[in-house]
């Protein structure tokens, strides 16, 4: 798809993200917005998949680790058609189907119930081994948080995609920088990250989270890789295209008010 619609797409899902946290009064911005591009890519442009039949079984398959940016995947999933956007409004609220971390029982195109931060990976371990196993197409992709690699089982579960020489594994590291309590450096430092996993055995790039070609590009170059799972390092801002919650950790799980929620709205639809 044309990088100038993927573009639009992505303002789109991330209106809906601050649209949806300002309506539930609760919910996480920063981490939302900081994973729109790598979503967009996937879900409109990578991934083969059919929202008319969610558990299609050659489908390609998409685990949220950082559960917490539940927000993102929503929007993302209702614009791509897996339900009503009306869906969205209900985000946190009791009853709905759109919660505060991801359920694959109740929202459709969720393939992994995920929120306990580090599990992710070792979900999408065991979904890729299973296609292997069954001699299946169908790829397997991730979203892991920078702080949470400060979680000893991610690296448990990334020596064993190596082992299991996981090709159709692609995980993308989102390297904002900040978590809930301040910067991953102050907090528990995860750098270098492309060392540590070139040490653990996966192919590893390193590219601008917010560029769409450079994300499609890399997911190219991934196919490539054999015998190897693949890290995609995504240097992203936390709060992407809002001016007040960019780069701020104090957005990480902070609701907007109305008048932010319009001013942000506003901003990310340029002014108009």
């Amino acid at each position: 798809m044309n990088s100038l619609i993927l573009r639009n797409i992505a303002k789109n899902i991330r209106i809906n993200i601050v649209d949806m946290i300002g309506e539930a009064k609760s919910g996480h911005p920063g981490g939302s917005l900081s994973i729109v591009e790598m979503l967009t890519v996937l879900y409109f442009n990578e991934m083969d998949i059919n929202p008319d039949n969610p558990k299609w079984a050659e489908r390609d398959r998409f685990v949220l680790s950082k559960g917490h940016s539940a927000p993102a995947l929503y929007a993302t999933l209702a614009e791509r058609g897996y339900f009503s956007k009306e869906e969205l409004k209900g985000l946190r609220k009791f009853g709905s189907m759109l919660q505060g971390h991801p359920d694959m029982k109740k929202t459709p195109g969720v393939d992994m119930s995920t929120g306990s931060l580090g599990q992710g990976l070792s979900a999408a371990n065991g979904m890729a081994l299973a296609a292997k196993l069954d001699k299946s197409d169908y790829r397997i992709y991730t979203i892991i948080g920078d702080g949470e690699l400060q979680e000893g089982q991610i690296w448990e579960a990334a020596m064993s995609s190596a082992h299991y020489k996981l090709d159709n594994l692609l995980a993308f590291i989102d390297l904002n920088g900040l978590q809930i309590d301040g910067s991953n450096e102050e907090v528990m430092n995860v750098n270098p990250v492309d060392k540590k996993f070139k040490a653990f055995g996966w192919n590893v790039e390193v590219i601008d989270g917010h560029d769409i070609e450079q994300i499609k590009n890399a997911l190219e170059n991934a196919k490539k890789a054999k015998n190897v799972p693949t890290a995609v390092i995504c240097k992203t801002i936390k709060g992407k295209g809002v001016s007040f919650m960019e780069n701020q950790a104090s957005w990480h799980g902070t609701a907007p008010n109305e008048e932010q929620k319009d001013q942000a709205i506003k901003e990310l639809k340029g002014g108009e």
